[in-house]
């Protein structure tokens, strides 16, 4: 699937089109960077954030959550250089592919991509999502969906694994 009509034209000028991909170390994320890759993007007209949210620790959660962090973050920071590198392998710009990891903590990753998102004005959000039970989904919630209601002025593409 290619993506169409996402070039945004100012009078005869091409500008830049800003993609944040939400990724994590999933096989999801994994099949994000072979879309972008097989997308038909021009790489010089896009630039790409690869941004990864650490959700905010429960009260009791707390102190393993800090601990957590501390010890994903090597981990996670390897999988978005790893992303960048195959991103820029394959085409796109090293000055225009960017890494973008959160520590300050959010109540959920659905707030952390939605701040993430107005601070930087994107025009389009990339984000792979698993597939879930319904109780799942009714317990847990859906980042997408959420994603899709409260952005709805911008294109949000979301990667659907079986």
């Amino acid at each position: 699937m290619y993506i169409h009509n996402f070039l945004i034209r100012n009078g005869g000028t091409v500008l830049k089109n800003t993609i944040l991909v939400a990724l994590n170390e999933s096989i999801i994320s994994h099949m994000a960077i072979d879309y972008l890759i097989n997308s038909g993007l021009n790489p010089e007209n896009v630039d790409i954030t690869l941004l990864h949210i650490f959700q905010k620790a429960s009260a009791e959660e707390e102190l393993m959550g800090k601990k957590f962090t501390k010890e994903r973050l090597p981990k996670i920071k390897k999988f978005l250089e790893g992303a960048r590198k195959k991103l820029i392998d394959n085409g796109f710009l090293e000055d225009q592919t960017r890494i973008k990891i959160t520590t300050e903590q959010y109540s959920s990753v659905t707030e952390g991509i939605i701040d993430q998102f107005k601070k930087n004005h994107y025009k389009m959000v990339m984000i792979g999502r698993r597939k879930m039970s319904k109780s799942e989904e009714f317990v847990l919630g859906d980042i997408s969906i959420k994603l899709v209601r409260a952005l709805d002025e911008t294109a949000v593409v979301v990667l659907k694994s079986k």
